[in-house]
């Protein structure tokens, strides 16, 4: 069997992968997208298959009113003592001088729960991760944040004991094991004690096309003890190979397999180009976000580790040996008619669990009740799935009759509060109608296409919407009933989805596009919007 990357495709970034008896296990972040920490399973490393939504009630986590790319940072993924650990950030800031947070932590005796109430461990710095010593003893390792404009933010890796009676950290026993290379921005740390020699991975150079992994190591868990690897060439990264397949390549973490064979999961970017740009600058636009890839590990004579092949990594790598094939798919196609009462695994809402003030599910609809617009942190009625292929098609059905132009709803193609797209329902009080508009939000501007233009929908009509997204381009259409489909004159730059593109004006921003519903009726009436027949098929 081959493992074609990246394995979890759209948006699954800082894979923390573990090994239970022969199942492997990887858990991703998912910042403000709720339900929050994504965890999939495989016994081959080819085929995984979604497990749980960890964080999945207010109980757990609350990000009502978390900037976009706050919220769920970096989760680590553990097994001892018989029971699974998982160590997560919920980020409050994240551009500016500080990155307000709370690190948590919580456990469950199996991976699909329940899980206890998380408890807050401390905020030292983001990016935490708890390593269980062979000697009973645990540590929090984690990234250090300072604040001073006059020192580098990034302050190494520290660790910290952590008591299992008390079920608290030790902060005198803090200590600085790392100060990292002069790659610089050392974070999303993972401890492992492997021959005799803590092993002390780490990424570097910040999540974009500097992004690497280095591998440090030392006798004892010492203040500073901790030597980085020989040489300049890191253990993972894509900085000087911008011809790979997968680009961005490091966060991550190693496991071994049952007959001692190792291998390492990172996050990774499947960059596209427009024709006229270089392939080294600007490297490329990631709509799908940043992914999860895996790459085979060997150990020279030295005891140091290496990606087989090289630090660039493959796209295609071979399977463990011992690999016991399992079920899943590559496959993303989704058809939802909304029978059920509960959301599928494949929807997620924005920072708060959907609930009855968001609307309804079931009986063959999804309603939304109008709340905040699009650009809102508090309130807002939108469900949406992933972007997980270049090339797709999303549709839906949609029963609306507004009766204030602040009220709308639609399907949107959404990255964060700044940059999304929709096209909607509304109603124009000119011409005493509903109309379809579509309009665009670029760095917090927002257009509106069609203006007096609108397409005005006929009385009593309901109205089918579609997105065809085709790599660099992505446009929309309606209809009236569902077979007969009319274009609108409008094509939009699926780069503006993009981390690549935000982060040329702005700091911080971690996720990848996604594709559903929303309602909007800033008017504070809660205008109600059906939708039907929800379809995303990719091409």
């Amino acid at each position: 069997m081959i493992i074609d990357n990246p394995v979890l495709r759209g948006f699954h970034p800082d894979p923390s992968m573990i090994r239970v008896g022969d199942t492997y296990y990887i858990a991703t972040s998912t910042f403000e997208w709720f339900p929050g920490v994504r965890i999939h399973s495989s016994r081959d490393m080819v085929h995984w298959q979604y497990v749980t939504s960890v964080l999945d009630s207010k109980r757990m986590i609350d990000m009502r009113g978390d900037p976009s790319s706050g919220g769920v940072w970096a989760p680590d993924l553990s097994y001892a003592d018989g029971r699974f650990w998982l160590v997560f950030s919920d980020v409050k800031m994240v551009t500016g001088t500080f990155k307000d947070g709370t690190n948590y932590l919580t456990s469950a005796e199996r991976i699909d729960g329940p899980w206890t109430d998380p408890i807050p461990l401390n905020y030292v710095g983001f990016d935490a991760s708890l390593f269980h010593d062979d000697d009973g003893r645990k540590y929090l390792v984690q990234q250090t944040w300072d604040h001073r404009e006059y020192h580098h933010h990034f302050d190494g890796i520290s660790l910290t004991e952590f008591d299992t009676d008390t079920m608290h950290l030790l902060p005198e026993t803090a200590r600085t094991i790392w100060r990292g290379t002069d790659a610089k921005l050392s974070e999303g740390p993972h401890i492992y004690k492997i021959n005799g020699w803590y092993y002390l991975f780490a990424a570097e150079g910040g999540t974009t096309y500097a992004h690497q992994e280095t591998v440090s190591r030392s006798r004892t868990l010492d203040a500073e003890s901790f030597l980085t690897m020989p040489g300049d060439e890191p253990f993972l990264g894509n900085f000087d190979t911008p011809r790979s397949y997968l680009q961005k390549q490091g966060h991550g973490s190693l496991v071994d397999t049952p007959s001692g064979e190792w291998y390492y999961a990172s996050l990774c970017g499947r960059p596209w180009h427009r024709p006229e740009e270089s392939v080294n600058d600007p490297r490329g636009w990631c709509t799908l976000g940043r992914e999860t890839s895996i790459q085979k590990v060997d150990w020279d004579q030295d005891g140091w580790p290496h990606i087989e092949g090289g630090h660039g990594g493959k796209r295609f790598v071979e399977a463990p040996s011992d690999a016991m094939e399992s079920d899943g798919t590559t496959e993303h196609h989704q058809h939802d008619d909304f029978q059920s009462n509960k959301l599928g695994p494949d929807w997620n809402t924005l920072r708060v669990p959907f609930d009855r003030k968001m609307g309804s599910v079931g009986g063959g609809s999804l309603q939304l009740r109008g709340q905040g617009s699009l650009h809102n942190l508090f309130d807002l009625s939108l469900v949406a799935r992933r972007w997980q292929a270049f090339e797709f098609d999303a549709q839906v059905r949609l029963s609306f009759d507004p009766h204030t132009y602040q009220a709308m709803a639609g399907l949107t193609n959404y990255y964060s509060d700044a940059n999304f797209s929709w096209i909607f329902v509304t109603w124009d009080e000119e011409r005493k109608t509903r109309v379809i508009e579509v309009a665009q939000s670029d760095r917090n501007r927002y257009t509106s296409y069609l203006k007096e233009k609108a397409i005005p929908v006929p009385e009593g009509a309901d109205v089918w919407l579609r997105t065809q997204v085709r790599r660099a381009t992505y446009s929309y259409r309606y209809s009236f009933d569902g077979r007969q489909w009319y274009p609108v004159p409008v094509t939009l730059d699926a780069a503006i989805l993009s981390d690549d593109y935000v982060l040329q004006e702005l700091d911080g921003y971690f996720t990848g596009a996604f594709v559903g519903m929303a309602a909007v009726d800033y008017s504070g009436y809660g205008e109600m919007a059906t939708f039907r027949a929800f379809d995303y098929k990719e091409q």
